[in-house]
């Protein structure tokens, strides 16, 4: 046990303080890349899963989110949580990492194509100026997101939205410019 002494600290106990500048816990700022700096996302279906178990049910939540910049690179992945913000963070940062490019022609796309994801199958085709976007559900997301302004779309197969919106990044893939298909033919 310490005693306790009443009064001033003799010279002897008194110890020497130095005044020096309390350097700032340096905090990183959030890393912003020029590429993550203008995407948008948008949220296409949220869905409510129920496991039945022992003591009752136990809901979780997915959600299919989809992100673009608007200037031909999308992103579209699926998030599962047991609460539905968490779900859409998931979601929204696995499209972020899984993006794709493809080439835009005077705001549309350069040429007619078939995406097909499972029994998903959807048809795009190129639209001149002022046509606005012609598609449904998921494929529209897709396609606003990307930043595609004319274009006709059509679901020709399952209307799952997890089907057609992953037919349609399927047809995004198969895109080329005019430019591409010459090189590939030995013609440039």
């Amino acid at each position: 046990m310490v005693k306790m002494t009443e009064g001033a600290p003799s010279e002897e106990e008194v110890i020497p303080v130095v005044e020096e500048p309390i350097e700032e816990l340096a905090v990183p700022p959030a890393v912003v890349t020029p590429e993550s700096a203008n995407l948008r996302e948008t949220v296409v279906l949220i869905n409510r899963v129920t496991k039945v178990v022992k003591g009752g049910k136990r809901f979780s939540f997915s959600s299919l989110v989809v992100v673009g910049d608007g200037q031909g690179r999308v992103g579209v992945a699926l998030g599962k949580a047991k609460e539905v913000q968490a779900a859409i963070q998931k979601a929204s940062a696995r499209a972020k990492k899984n993006m794709i490019q493809f080439p835009l022609v005077q705001e549309t796309i350069p040429h007619e194509v078939i995406g097909t994801f499972g029994s998903g199958k959807v048809w795009m085709k190129p639209a001149a100026p002022g046509s606005g976007v012609i598609a449904g559900g998921g494929v529209r997301a897709v396609v606003e997101m990307a930043g595609v302004k004319n274009i006709l779309t059509k679901s020709l197969g399952s209307s799952n939205p997890f089907n057609m919106v992953y037919a349609t990044i399927e047809a995004l893939k198969l895109l080329k410019t005019k430019e591409e298909i010459l090189k590939l033919r030995g013609k440039s």
